[in-house]
């Protein structure tokens, strides 16, 4: 009776089973009642394609995002949330989809990067902690993009934010 997350991040590195992805992952989704990743890592993990063309803007990605996210949830009815999100080198933003809705983060403009490295971690914390603290779904999409950002701002991979500073740089 709890809750079951993944966070589907792929790292050809690290995957060394002598397995695709899509020969493992598929049944561990399964169990899950929570998805975090991108329409990249559900298309090289769950075999998921999202058709997208090599030029894309914003709005089709939240068009492609949309359809990827309601085919993963048709083929998995167990999950009942997902996230995505988008990170890149001038931008970052994400989308969570709840009880048939999409919600979208404000986009957030990136400067002066400092290390991507925990970033995803920090995002899956604020889902989790916006979840379990009964938080709107805007309201979830937005403090997990905001704490996801606030790392980007960091050295190293754990993040040294206090929650009063993503709440407050929320308002800002």
């Amino acid at each position: 009776n709890i809750t079951i997350s993944i966070d589907l991040n792929y790292r050809s590195k690290l995957w060394n089973y002598g397995k695709l992805p899509t020969e493992i992952i598929p049944e561990l989704v399964s169990y899950c009642d929570v998805v975090m990743g991108n329409i990249w890592a559900v298309e090289k993990m769950l075999g998921i394609n999202p058709n997208l063309p090599i030029n894309i803007d914003d709005n089709h990605l939240l068009q492609a995002a949309e359809l990827s996210i309601q085919t993963l949830m048709a083929s998995y009815p167990k999950i009942k949330k997902v996230a995505y999100t988008f990170r890149f080198d001038e931008h970052y933003w994400a989308v969570f989809y709840q009880n048939n809705q999409l919600y979208k983060s404000n986009v957030h403009a990136i400067s002066q990067l400092v290390d991507k490295v925990g970033s995803g971690d920090c995002f899956m914390a604020g889902l989790i902690y916006g979840s379990i603290n009964a938080f709107k779904a805007q309201e979830i999409i937005d403090f997990a993009a905001q704490a996801a950002v606030g790392k980007l701002y960091e050295k190293g991979d754990a993040t040294q934010q206090k929650l009063d500073q993503i709440l407050n740089n929320l308002t800002h």
